[in-house]
């Protein structure tokens, strides 16, 4: 425990370190505040009361989890970071197929910043394209009667301002998602979806104990369910810490009097390359009919089509599975190219024992990226779809939610990888880390 202590303490010693901490603190407390400032036009006296039909047990509510209550608020920042991510899977997508794109991904420090650019714009059409859905969702919701937006109100004036809030708010928050990335601790936007996630968490804890103390649920089947959740977060952290070493011998090469290679040296290949993204990008897309859905409130059709991608649907489950296990390939394609490793190590006089260097040697390590990508996709989706079963077992949402599946890997995730930054700030400086081995390998690695 001292241990412990004097690390902490060891991080308010560089200056530099603590003004980061406390750069990011301060900006993720103002996503906290723009989570709690109503739309103008709404009447925040029948909100809640609407809301809460509206996010339980539905995609709405998970999405609302994402936004740290953002959405049953119907505040500013009720979009979150997702058309941000949205837009920033549409540009990796499209980077696969078209050549300008695979170009710019090549052209370095310059073309990563047009492809920020593009991404940014993106982000506002699709903040645009939610916002006007948002705007027409919330003039259909009443409660008791009374409506959400007074009739007076609603109109063409409500849903431009509503689409100006909301894109702003979105603009505004991938700003300090930037600022954080550069001038705090790192991974802003994903710092901003765990910020979230983690301040909804007194809502599930109440939403037990209610159920407890009412008598609804005994306290032997609520400790059973805690103990099941703390062996789902220790299999998370397994699995993402899984690696699977590719030995690689340096032949001896006598440069004038110095001695080059002649060691072996290991390629560390991860079960999850891929981290929390796949389960990101997967989650985003599971988004978007339930956006377009809600541009048709009034319709019996769209209605009844709802209802199979309804959160605790099957239908949603194995889409959303098979989602997840694409991106884990996409995204574990983009962050390792097998090819451009076989080329670095053939360049520096490195092999792998009994495989010729080139082509060879790429094939053989995408064979093996492969197959240790499999169980670590499978997993992700496993894990991911778990609170949908959940909550049909008669856990509420919020429970299920934060528990288990995306919430979870992002929690492990993002926080894993915060504790890397601190760590590394640490090291450099001479100082001990949190663990003894100095070394915390964070998963997602932005």
């Amino acid at each position: 425990m001292s241990k412990l202590t004097d690390n902490f303490r060891n991080i308010f010693k560089i200056d530099e370190l603590r003004t980061r901490i406390v750069f990011t603190a301060a900006l993720l407390i103002v996503v906290r505040i723009g989570a709690h400032v109503t739309l103008p036009g709404v009447d925040a006296s029948v909100l809640t009361a609407a809301m809460r039909n509206q996010t339980s047990n539905t995609l709405f509510g998970l999405y609302d989890l994402f936004v740290g209550g953002a959405f049953s608020n119907a505040a500013i920042f009720a979009l979150g970071i997702m058309p941000y991510i949205s837009a920033s899977i549409i540009i990796q997508l499209l980077g696969a197929v078209m050549p300008s794109l695979q170009k710019l991904q090549k052209e370095g420090e310059n073309g990563r910043k047009k492809i920020n650019q593009y991404t940014r714009v993106g982000t506002v059409i699709v903040s645009l394209l939610q916002a006007w859905g948002v705007s027409v969702n919330l003039q259909s919701l009443n409660s008791a009667g009374a409506e959400i937006v007074p009739l007076q109100v609603q109109g063409f004036f409500f849903t431009m301002s509503t689409m100006i809030f909301l894109t702003a708010g979105t603009v505004f928050m991938m700003w300090l998602g930037e600022q954080i990335t550069e001038r705090g601790i790192g991974n802003g936007i994903s710092l901003i979806i765990f910020i979230g996630i983690i301040a909804r968490f007194p809502h599930a804890i109440l939403d037990e104990f209610q159920l407890v103390r009412s008598g609804a649920r005994p306290i032997i089947i609520e400790l059973i369910i805690v103990a099941a959740m703390v062996l789902i977060v220790a299999g998370v952290v397994m699995v993402t810490q899984g690696t699977r070493k590719i030995p690689v011998q340096y032949a001896k090469r006598v440069v004038g009097r110095k001695v080059y290679g002649g060691v072996t040296q290991y390629i560390p290949m991860r079960v999850n390359t891929a981290g929390v993204m796949p389960i990101i990008f997967a989650q985003s897309i599971m988004f978007i009919p339930s956006t377009v859905l809600t541009f048709f409130p009034e319709s019996e059709f769209v209605g009844s089509i709802a209802e199979y991608f309804n959160y605790t649907s099957y239908t949603y489950a194995f889409f959303y599975g098979l989602m997840i296990v694409f991106f884990t390939y996409f995204y574990t394609a983009i962050a390792f190219n097998p090819k451009d490793v076989a080329e670095n190590m053939q360049k520096n006089g490195g092999f792998i024992p009994g495989i010729r260097p080139g082509t060879h040697t790429s094939e053989f390590i995408d064979n093996i990226l492969t197959k240790i990508t499999l169980p670590g996709s499978v997993f992700l989706a496993i894990v991911a779809i778990l609170p949908a079963f959940m909550i049909r077992l008669g856990i509420t949402s919020s429970f299920a939610s934060f528990f288990g599946g995306t919430s979870l890997l992002i929690i492990v995730g993002v926080g894993l990888d915060t504790l890397q930054q601190i760590e590394s700030h640490l090291l450099m400086r001479h100082y001990d880390g949190f663990m003894k081995s100095g070394k915390i390998k964070g998963r997602i690695g932005r």
